[in-house]
């Protein structure tokens, strides 16, 4: 299942995560759906050439996301546990979730409801949901000897309050100027 994983690809392959960059993309995917012609030229792109564009959007989003690491200390066992541990269960949990599907798509979670199974069959089987679950519980379960520094908690600090960065606005405001008339809560 690939959920946005492009998207995090071509931001990390561009550098650009402007809200205005994402409403024209949006106008443009509902410009070619309504038009076949655009559409079908389009699909008729090589199956290689979208294997290749595949190898190095994704290739992108897991550097991408290792680049998180960088604020952390990288020498704290702590830290390399949480990681390790992270990355291996991201790999691993999915890929028996995967194999243990039937082919009319019951997975191997089989409570008597089906809404609830759907559920937790989706979520065990994309390995970047299971990583990132498995990370923020050892990260926020596991005694810190380490300080915040060590953590890289400081990294994070100026996103927390929106105030804090004038880059914040930008992105936290509506679009369109839609904020005139809506205000909201953290500006």
């Amino acid at each position: 299942m690939i959920y946005y994983r492009e998207n995090v690809g071509l931001l990390g392959l561009t550098h650009i995560g402007s809200r205005r960059v994402v409403q024209i993309s949006t106008a443009f995917m509902i410009f070619f759906s309504i038009f076949g012609k655009f559409g079908a030229f389009f699909a008729s792109i090589p199956l290689p050439i979208f294997a290749a564009i595949y190898c190095v959007l994704l290739g992108i989003v897991a550097a991408v996301g290792i680049t998180f690491i960088q604020f952390a200390n990288n020498n704290s066992m702590r830290n390399i546990y949480v990681l390790g541990v992270s990355l291996f269960l991201g790999i691993s949990i999915p890929q028996y979730f995967v194999l243990n599907t039937t082919p009319n798509g019951h997975g191997p979670v089989g409570t008597p409801g089906g809404w609830f199974n759907d559920i937790l069959n989706t979520i065990f089987s994309s390995p970047p949901t299971v990583a990132m679950t498995v990370g923020t519980l050892l990260d926020n379960t596991l005694e810190a000897r380490e300080t915040a520094v060590d953590r890289g908690l400081p990294w994070w600090k100026p996103f927390q309050h929106r105030k804090g960065d004038v880059r914040n606005e930008e992105f936290y405001n509506f679009p369109l100027r839609i904020n005139q008339y809506i205000p909201t809560r953290f500006m």
